[in-house]
């Protein structure tokens, strides 16, 4: 075990653990953020998805060791009220229907917008790649991002 202290959403968070720990766990069983899902545990469905200095990243892969002094941002410390456009854009068009993966989304959508304003549908689909959605809601999650690029 080793003592790590952590960024997380603009607080700092001890925690000890085992320095190979994912953060995923770390978030979820230490911390008891919970909005960052767990899906495949190969970063190949999206559902834990954080930002790490403000880039998506797959938290189930991310041994704690790495973060060094890295800003971890999960779902929770995207907007206190839940109110950032992507979130609001998300509730505009009905994206949500079972709900899992929707804080990855979520976050890969919000990174994709921080870096690239005002992106184009091959620019969304190269962001959003790789997030999984079984209820297959890709094409409201398109629009989603579109209405969130407007208005932010």
């Amino acid at each position: 075990m080793a003592n790590f202290s952590l960024n997380i959403n603009g607080k700092t968070q001890q925690v000890d653990v085992d320095p190979a720990t994912p953060v995923l766990w770390v978030l979820r069983d230490h911390l008891n953020l919970v909005g960052t899902k767990y899906g495949c545990g190969i970063a190949q469905c999206g559902a834990c998805t954080i930002h790490l200095d403000g880039v998506a990243m797959r938290s189930c892969i991310i041994p704690v060791s790495a973060v060094r002094d890295q800003a971890i941002t999960t779902i929770e410390g995207l907007s206190e009220q839940g109110d950032h456009p992507v979130q609001q854009a998300w509730l505009e068009h009905d994206v949500p229907q079972c709900g899992y993966c929707q804080a990855g989304q979520i976050m890969s959508a919000a990174a994709l917008l921080s870096d690239n304003s005002k992106p184009s549908d091959e620019d969304i689909d190269i962001a959003m790649h790789g997030n999984i959605c079984r209820c297959g809601t890709y094409t409201r999650i398109k629009a989603a991002i579109k209405t969130a690029a407007k208005v932010g």
